[in-house]
């Protein structure tokens, strides 16, 4: 006898990938947290209405008051190079660039990934092959049509490791000949391995469509600004100012922003500037500010505060090539040094989560809780000896001068250091020159910005020969294991293979992870419509003042 569909296979509708049921049923049963099943269902193309219905949860984020429409919003933040989107390294040269290009999905304030200049999606049972349904009627600020030649471009970039794109590392089971042009709007991706994150890598900051002849034209979005965003490159000055005006109602194909121009003003490192110019009426948001400004900012009644919760943090990573640190008695000796709840404490003023060293962070989907570490001097003293230093070790480490908290948090370490005999000196320097050896030092303290996939930054930073692995780590059964994870869709059995990913790492003691933290901005108390990211990406539509 045929079997009849469930009521959730119905709710899912036609075409639905044919795990969205179970998973569903997973979640209802409460093996798995709902919210973690609307993010995995709209990774496999169910809508986020449908999902929302599916999971029994109220439908969207909510919203901010809306702001007025017109004038200009000013925001103080770093203004940095802007040649090719490809190649981003911090999410800042992506503020400025999300309003001229623009992505083929969107994950919004809830961590839920949508259609943006995708249309729709679809994955096979296998995860192996995806199909993106692309938005008619858009055009490029230059008149040319959008479509499935300029999506396939990119891909074949973004793999191509003479780009230098670290999106190559997401995409890791692509190659060019894996890009597949159906027709003038659909694109068809056949991957080697099975992935479940394509569409939230899609919104990965780097992960901007350019124009099909970007590379012909110059390869530098700063000088030759196409883009199928609502803003129009007006002025752009490094270290200075960016000025972005309002497309035409009839050249854009999407909802029209409210700001009719948006300023970026460069007012340096320091935060204090950014939120003068707010208390004095000189802009009305800035990027971000750290947990030592919290009481100024809120004894300012012309201020509001704005907060997320994220998986932002930074790690003390060491090169596992480099000595002392390719041995990893050395590594685990600066590990076992370290009290995390009190770093969080003292570099952070508790706002936010102790690390563990393995960097998935407790508001991912697929986090694994593991026995929490603890702080053993013994056992460093140990280590030690083991590795040759019996008489203690001098070790240095490069960290920015600013956001201020990262100093404050390595300085807390290199206290936590010293019982065990290791002598931990701290070379600070701007952002601009920490930016430049990043992935070189032996030792540095590197921020990272919010994902929200587990997997993501595993596979981005700790899979072997990966794009961004700074501590040029690589191991094979680590690999394997991540493998499982990116193909598994029940979210039970996810976590697992996180829980061996996340201790492999912590075995290996590739970095130090002090914390998880909140992220917090300011804006005027006349900001309306907006809402901090976790991600501290700008989406700016319906923001104004009023």
């Amino acid at each position: 006898m045929k079997r009849r569909p469930s009521a959730v296979a119905l709710a899912a509708g036609a075409g639905a990938h044919p795990a969205i049921p179970d998973l569903a049923a997973t979640a209802r049963r409460n093996a798995a947290d709902r919210r973690d099943f609307l993010r995995t269902a709209t990774l496999l193309g169910l809508s986020a209405t449908a999902a929302y219905a599916l999971a029994g949860l109220a439908p969207g984020t909510a919203r901010a008051a809306a702001g007025a429409s017109g004038g200009t919003l000013r925001i103080s933040m770093k203004v940095q190079e802007m040649t090719d989107p490809a190649r981003f390294d911090w999410t800042e040269k992506s503020n400025v660039a999300r309003h001229i290009v623009e992505y083929l999905t969107m994950t919004g304030t809830d961590n839920v990934t949508r259609p943006y200049l995708a249309e729709s999606w679809s994955a096979s049972e296998d995860l192996k092959t995806w199909n993106f349904r692309l938005r008619r009627g858009v055009r490029w600020s230059n008149g040319d049509a959008f479509g499935a030649e300029d999506v396939a471009y990119n891909f074949r970039r973004w793999v191509d490791p003479k780009t230098g794109s670290s999106n190559k590392s997401l995409f890791s089971g692509l190659s060019a000949g894996g890009v597949e042009v159906v027709d003038r709007h659909t694109v068809r991706l056949h991957l080697s391995k099975p992935e479940l994150a394509i569409p939230e890598n899609l919104y990965n900051y780097p992960a901007a469509i350019v124009h099909r002849r970007f590379s012909d034209e110059g390869g530098d979005l700063s000088k030759n600004p196409v883009g199928t965003g609502p803003y129009r490159l007006a002025e752009f000055s490094i270290g200075q100012k960016a000025v972005l005006v309002r497309r035409e109602k009839s050249a854009y194909w999407g909802p029209r922003p409210n700001p009719e121009r948006i300023l970026y003003i460069d007012h340096g490192d320091d935060p204090m500037a950014g939120i003068a110019a707010i208390a004095s009426g000189q802009a009305d948001l800035n990027y971000e500010i750290s947990p030592d400004q919290l009481e100024l900012v809120q004894a300012m009644p012309q201020l509001q505060l704005l907060e997320a919760a994220t998986a932002q943090t930074a790690v003390a990573r060491m090169r596992v090539d480099r000595p002392p640190f390719d041995k990893v008695a050395v590594r685990r000796a600066v590990q076992a040094c370290i009290d995390h709840d009190r770093l969080l404490e003292l570099g952070y003023r508790g706002r936010g989560a102790a690390g563990e060293d393995h960097h998935v962070a407790p508001v991912h989907p697929d986090y694994a809780a593991l026995p929490k570490q603890r702080q053993d001097y013994a056992l460093a003293r140990k280590l030690l000896a083991e590795a040759g230093h019996p008489n203690g070790l001098e070790l240095s480490i490069d960290c920015r001068s600013a956001p201020s908290w990262e100093p404050t948090t390595v300085q807390a370490m290199s206290a936590m250091c010293r019982p065990a005999g290791i002598d931990l000196k701290i070379n600070t320097m701007p952002s601009e020159q920490y930016g430049d050896i990043w992935n070189k030092t032996p030792f540095g303290f590197t921020g990272w910005t919010h994902r929200p996939l587990g997997v993501m930054v595993l596979n981005l930073a700790y899979r072997s020969a990966a794009a961004w692995n700074e501590s040029a780590y690589a191991n094979s059964a680590f690999d394997r294991v991540l493998d499982r994870a990116n193909a598994t869709l029940d979210i039970p059995a996810r976590r697992r293979h996180m829980a061996e990913c996340e201790r492999i790492l912590q075995r290996d003691a590739v970095i130090v992870q002090p914390l998880w933290r909140s992220i917090f901005a300011v804006g005027s108390k006349n900001l309306r419509g907006y809402r901090l990211h976790p991600t501290n990406y700008h989406q700016l539509g319906g923001a104004g003042l009023g």
